[in-house]
């Protein structure tokens, strides 16, 4: 030990030297040491093929302590002594302890005698200080050793884990959880961390001590119930456990054979070429099943029914929802390919792969953006054509009845106007004649208006290019003649009738009244037949609400109009009253009007029979309704709570992918959580496109209660696929990249801390000025062609941003060119041993079949001196390894 490590020993021991002699005097602190530094030592005499039972005993003849200190230090000592005698006892401890003070080590107030004596206080401090030389002393870790260095390792290995917070080596390791993470940390498989509660200190401890017993081969040093039941436990019995702990895990395997490295080589360059055939094929299908699909979603050829249409839009749901997933995979693997294998071919120094024209990933790209254009466009003509035919079916529908109750109403009317009557007939009888026409007339125009909405109805269905229009017009315009011609019919009988009129002078008043107030009346009976007949179509609660309404309001007038009907029927029961009672012959019809009072009772009745059909189909109505006003709650619901969640996981990728919170590993590990709740989500999205379907099915075209569509809903999620597994795979080349190129954590971290600072858009990409700032930072000094030699090496595909991936391939081919030469010369000089060649023989037996006859087909023999037949030269070795570039 040179003068340094002497002095360094004695710094961090000087608050030791005393052993802390009051605490000794504790005895719960006592038993602690007792079984602790008994259990150390004998976890090193086993290997010597004994052990010791009571430690200020077994150590007093001074045999077992020297055999101790041969075993640890790995030193012979100088011959014991082995007499029996107490002469002989101090004089092998005296060999121990000069030993011991030979390695630097000041022993303060400890002397043979002491130990001979059986002395349980200086044995324990002897030992202590053996534990303190031979097991912590040589820890290091960032610049700090011995105890400090030990207690920075444990927080380190613990940071990530919750209620671990290691301060010290007493009160932080009571709870038992600092030492289930520590084997957590190293050793996941052994102990389940989050079922360990921390208010059950007993069952964390001694699942700690057993599994270190049982599978890392770490003595039971220390007792659960003495622990929990110390204030403060013992630091130096806490200290020698965690110290077996930091040896178990600290000697991580490091061999790393030639053979290994050879086969990653070729197993890269096979990989290489396998990713250049499926990029190429992979990219050949998805072009061409674009290429097939964009012409059968620009079709906007329209159909006549309903059904058609919605056999098209039940294609495209299939469209959606069973032919688009799989190649949106599809595409995302092809970025992934092509992003690996241009990361794999710069770490190897090979040339970027440049795909078949056309089969670019911008191609790709771009052929996607159409396609995805006009799917959106396919889709909304879909949506406007349903509801196009949905206005159609209606506005037929409702041209049909109105036709039909006008054609009833013209029935025979023209017959009518032509009769001769009034030539034979009396006076009164032409002045009933002229009465009943005059009613007529009021009848007639109170028909002009469902004539104009015939006709207005016609014209709106030929506006919507209606397929069955060449009929409607036909029987419009057959209505608008026989309405003209009624016009003129009418006109022409006025005029007969007001001839004769000076020869017709009575007139019977009660018929005149009755046909007055029976003929609105009737008109009303209709126009109420007709509007409780009549179909409706809404599509939210509150006009389904507003026609409730309208209709409560129309039976109120109800009763008003049963008064008006007693009141016309005792009209023409007074009128019989007064034929039978003076005997008038009137021919027993009312010479004013048609309409009888059994017509009138007729129609009441009929109106009364369609009141309830009416209550029934606004009751259904609205229950159909308050469905869709559920549909609508349902979706808004989830959707606003998916697509929040969306744009979360989408600012946090981003966030993981330019933060530099621990290792690579670590930020792969994150993202694959990330990416695993992911994926766990997608039976919401799915529970969604499902609540979406029911949606369309019931033909409900808006929704107040969210502003996502699913179409946003759809978009995010494949944003968000193609985002998680792009940025894992950024990461997961900055690893190649880093191992490849022997980067340690803390260069890639200040690779990082310069990218970000630089990235002054924070997008996770800098522009070509910021790279040019980047780089000057650095101390290079070039001119424009140096920049754009640069330039070409971190953005092959002239993007005009560079990514931290191109980035660090820059700054580690910069800085470790020469780490290729080596590694060949290494891995030739192992496999050739002291020769300067390899055989054939011996290349076939290290390496793997397939890879021996890939390297052995690209190496020529050895010629030199010592040549010997099948023998290869380090030349042609190293290149069908790494290829000429590198050397």
């Amino acid at each position: 030990m040179d003068h340094y490590d002497s002095q360094q020993t004695n710094d961090y021991m000087q608050p030791e030297e005393d052993w802390d002699r009051d605490l000794l005097l504790d005895p719960a602190w006592e038993k602690q040491q007792r079984k602790t530094f008994t259990a150390w030592c004998n976890s090193h005499l086993r290997k010597a093929g004994t052990q010791i039972e009571n430690i200020e005993e077994d150590f007093r003849d001074g045999l077992k302590l020297m055999l101790l200190l041969e075993v640890i230090s790995g030193e012979r000592l100088a011959k014991p002594e082995r007499g029996k005698m107490r002469v002989h006892k101090i004089s092998n401890v005296n060999k121990a302890l000069d030993f011991i003070a030979s390695k630097g080590v000041k022993l303060v107030s400890i002397g043979a005698e002491e130990i001979v004596d059986g002395n349980v206080k200086m044995t324990l401090g002897m030992i202590w200080t053996i534990i303190l030389r031979f097991a912590i002393q040589d820890i290091s870790v960032e610049e700090t050793s011995a105890k400090e260095g030990l207690l920075l390792w444990c927080q380190r290995k613990t940071a990530p884990y919750k209620n671990v917070n290691i301060q010290n080596f007493h009160i932080s390791w009571k709870d038992g959880l600092g030492f289930c993470a520590l084997i957590h940390r190293h050793r996941p498989e052994l102990i389940d961390y989050g079922k360990l509660r921390k208010d059950d200190p007993l069952t964390n401890l001694n699942t700690a001590f057993d599994v270190a017993e049982k599978y890392l081969d770490i003595p039971k040093m220390l007792d659960a119930e003495d622990i929990v039941g110390t204030a403060r436990p013992d630091e130096k019995a806490i200290m020698t456990y965690v110290s077996s702990f930091y040896h178990a895990f600290s000697g991580a395997q490091k061999a790393e054979t030639a053979a290994n490295r050879i086969c990653k080589v070729l197993a890269v360059n096979q990989e290489n070429e396998q990713l250049m055939e499926d990029y190429e094929k992979l990219a050949s299908d998805l072009l061409e099943w674009i290429r097939r699909t964009i012409p059968w979603l620009e079709n906007r050829v329209p159909e006549n029914t309903m059904h058609a249409m919605q056999q098209k839009l039940e294609d495209f749901r299939d469209y959606r929802r069973l032919h688009k997933p799989p190649k949106v995979q599809e595409k995302c693997q092809l970025e992934i390919n092509f992003n690996t294998l241009q990361t794999k071919l710069r770490l190897s120094n090979r040339p970027a792969f440049m795909p078949s024209e056309g089969r670019m990933v911008s191609d790709i790209n771009n052929a996607w953006g159409c396609l995805e254009q006009v799917e959106k466009g396919y889709e909304e003509w879909l949506l406007n054509e349903i509801r196009r035919l949905e206005r159609l079916d209606h506005l037929a529908e409702k041209f049909r009845q109105k036709a039909s109750i006008h054609e009833a109403w013209t029935d025979g009317k023209e017959a009518m106007l032509r009769q001769k009557d009034y030539e034979t007939a009396t006076l009164s009888e032409i002045k009933a004649l002229l009465k009943k026409h005059e009613a007529f007339e009021s009848d007639l125009a109170a028909h002009q208006d469902r004539v104009e909405q015939i006709a207005a109805i016609a014209q709106e269905l030929n506006e919507l290019d209606y397929y069955d229009s060449p009929s409607v017009n036909a029987r419009c315009q057959k209505i608008c003649d026989q309405w003209d011609n009624l016009g003129a019919l009418t006109q022409k009988r006025r005029e007969a009738l007001e001839r004769t009129e000076k020869l017709l002078e009575t007139i019977d008043q009660l018929y005149l009244e009755y046909a007055k107030r029976a003929a609105p009346f009737n008109n009303w009976m209709e126009g109420a037949m007709e509007d409780l007949q009549d179909t409706f179509i809404v599509h939210t609660i509150e006009e389904i609400q507003g026609l409730t309404t309208a209709h409560e309001q129309f039976k109120a007038t109800l009763p008003d109009a049963d008064k008006e009907r007693l009141a016309i029927l005792g009209i023409h029961n007074e009128v019989s009253k007064i034929v039978q009672t003076y005997h008038v012959n009137m021919a027993g019809t009312n010479p004013y009007t048609t309409i009888t009072p059994q017509e009138i009772n007729g129609k009441w009745d009929h109106v009364r029979q369609l009141v309830p059909r009416r209550d029934q189909a606004l009751t259904e109505e609205h229950a159909r309704q308050q469905h869709n006003e559920r549909l609508r709650k349902q979706f808004g619901a989830q959707a606003n709570v998916i697509g929040p969640w969306i744009q979360t996981k989408m600012e946090e990728i981003g966030r993981i992918s330019i933060e530099m919170h621990g290792t690579l590993e670590d930020q792969l590990s994150h993202l694959r959580q990330y990416e695993k709740s992911i994926v766990n989500y997608k039976p919401k999205i799915d529970q969604l496109e499902g609540d979406h379907q029911l949606i369309q099915e019931a033909l409900i075209f808006d929704n107040k209660h969210t502003n996502y569509t699913m179409e946003h809903i759809r978009v995010g999620w494949e944003q968000l696929l193609t985002t998680i597994a792009r940025t894992i795979n950024e990461v997961e080349n900055q690893i190649l990249t880093r191992d490849a190129k022997g980067i340690s954590q803390e260069q890639m971290s200040e690779f990082r801390a310069s990218f970000n600072h630089f990235d002054r858009k924070k997008t996770g990409m800098m522009d070509t000025d910021d790279f040019r700032a980047c780089l000057i930072s650095m101390g290079y000094n070039m001119g424009e062609a140096e920049f754009a030699r640069i330039m070409s090496i971190v953005d092959p595909n002239r993007l005009g941003v560079v990514t931290f991936q191109a980035f660090i391939d820059f700054m580690s081919r910069e800085t470790a060119d020469t780490d290729t030469a080596d590694q060949v010369m290494a891995s030739f000089k192992i496999l050739a041993g002291d020769k300067n060649y390899i055989t054939v023989d011996e290349l076939r037996r290290e390496l793997p079949p397939d890879q021996a006859e890939y390297c052995i087909a690209r190496m020529a023999p050895y010629t030199g001196p010592d040549a010997v037949p099948g023998a290869l030269d380090y030349m042609s070795f190293s290149t069908a390894l790494y290829g000429e570039s590198d050397l």
